[in-house]
């Protein structure tokens, strides 16, 4: 189990000096969330208040954990946002299983763009 956790963050890490190549900083979690939610928000590059970079980030978790069945994109809204509804309840994790379950998701999230 050691032997997983250590590859899981050693992946990790790479993905985000990927994305410090690609957009000059290295983020956390919460900026890997924040680049995916812009990107499914597919609105480029703009400054947003912090209530829609919250939505972005919650558009990120939801696209995310779709990719394991938890969520469902409904459409977009008359302003082009994403809509999703919850398919299965969530796993109870520890804060840390929970960032490394969404690590998980995210590095697939980022292998199935071609980014890793």
């Amino acid at each position: 189990m050691q032997h997983l956790q250590e590859d899981l963050q050693i992946r990790w890490l790479k993905l985000r000096i990927k994305l410090k190549e690609n957009f000059g900083i290295k983020p956390d979690m919460d900026g890997v969330l924040f680049l995916i939610g812009v990107q499914e928000l597919g609105a480029g590059k703009q400054t947003f208040t912090k209530e829609q970079k919250q939505d972005l980030m919650h558009i990120a978790v939801c696209t995310l954990l779709a990719q394991s069945g938890y969520y469902i994109n409904e459409g977009r809204d008359e302003d082009g946002w994403p809509h999703f509804r919850q398919l299965k309840p969530l796993p109870t994790f520890n804060m840390i299983e929970q960032e490394n379950f969404l690590k998980d998701h995210a590095l697939l999230y980022f292998a199935e763009q071609g980014i890793i």
